[in-house]
């Protein structure tokens, strides 16, 4: 029998521009939109840490982001 003792995940997330609205508009969205998204992992109680935040010359933004898994342990990464 096995039991996963901790999860991480590893992600490279893009907030690109919408198509069709103006770019300062577009790129101030993608900001609310990166927003929102660390304010709901915090809501919801998920343990994460930024690793890399860049944003483009369009202004949308690329992060990279390791976070919790399912509620399980992941300390041993994210410290």
């Amino acid at each position: 029998m096995k039991r996963i003792i901790s999860a991480c995940l590893e992600q490279t997330v893009h907030f690109q521009l919408k198509e069709g609205v103006e770019k300062r508009v577009a790129a101030r969205n993608a900001k609310d939109d990166y927003e929102a998204y660390k304010k709901q992992m915090e809501r919801c109680g998920i343990k994460y840490k930024i690793i890399d935040e860049k944003e483009q010359p369009d202004g949308s933004i690329i992060i990279k982001i390791k976070k919790q898994y399912n509620n399980y342990k992941c300390d041993e990464y994210i410290s």
